[in-house]
């Protein structure tokens, strides 16, 4: 059971991880967003989780009744929804809170804040988990606490860079910025489903070689992303009427 005195250090471990990378990844913008903007935005990441939860168990109701007998919540078609369900709703709270923000004026702008959604996500999904596994002990809820940190968190922050390349891209192409939005979601939920399968589905030390792998490729992939849609950046306008 959690006493009462153990809540502010299990919310400092929660929020610590994603403010970490928050820091490392906001020096990849040349001109730095406003506080208030990626504070409302990371904010945004944590309060949207419960419809993530939410889209997630009534797939794993309705799936449990349609298939009488299967843990539906551990079948690979879950995980893939799971993963599906956690980028559009990174996506949709930077469409409610700052894609048609005046600040929101360049191309990189949204992978940073598609990033910061990510974290704030990953925040309240790690600060769950430790509540949950602090009745095992502190070291390992410790060892948890390092490995999402590495992995789970990260995973989120780069998932939804690469989201966020593809929401940049409208700046370039805008009629094609629907196109763009759903290429964008689909690779990202790639990635993310194909992390989180080596992860359950192999032996756990080979599964966390193979998640590792991915995570490689993805930092490397996100890194020329940034670089590349730099290059690019133009004055022009990012959405149309129809976005």
């Amino acid at each position: 059971m959690v006493s009462y005195s153990q809540y502010p250090f299990l919310l400092i471990g929660g929020l610590l991880p994603s403010f970490l990378w928050l820091l490392y990844y906001l020096r990849k913008d040349c001109h730095p967003e406003p506080k208030h903007l990626i504070a409302r935005v990371f904010i945004g990441g944590i309060m949207i989780a419960p419809l993530a939860i939410i889209a997630q168990g009534l797939f794993a109701i309705v799936g449990g009744r349609w298939f009488p007998g299967v843990d539906v919540g551990n079948t690979s078609i879950f995980f893939l929804w799971a993963a599906f369900v956690e980028e559009v709703v990174k996506f949709l709270a930077v469409k409610y809170l700052i894609l048609h923000n005046p600040e929101f004026d360049e191309p990189v702008d949204a992978m940073i804040y598609l990033i910061v959604a990510g974290l704030g996500f990953a925040a309240i999904e790690n600060t769950l988990v430790l509540f949950r596994n602090i009745p095992d002990g502190i070291a390992i809820t410790g060892q948890i606490l390092l490995l999402r940190f590495f992995g789970a968190t990260l995973l989120h922050a780069l998932s939804s860079a690469l989201l966020g390349y593809f929401l940049g891209l409208s700046w370039f192409y805008h009629h094609h910025s629907k196109k763009l939005l759903f290429a964008g979601i689909g690779i990202a939920t790639i990635f993310h489903f194909t992390f989180n399968m080596f992860l359950v589905s192999l032996a756990p030390q080979t599964g966390v070689i193979f998640s590792s792998v991915v995570l490689v490729a993805m930092i490397i992939l996100i890194s020329f992303l940034f670089s590349a849609i730099k290059l690019r950046m133009t004055c022009q306008p990012i959405f149309t009427a129809e976005t």
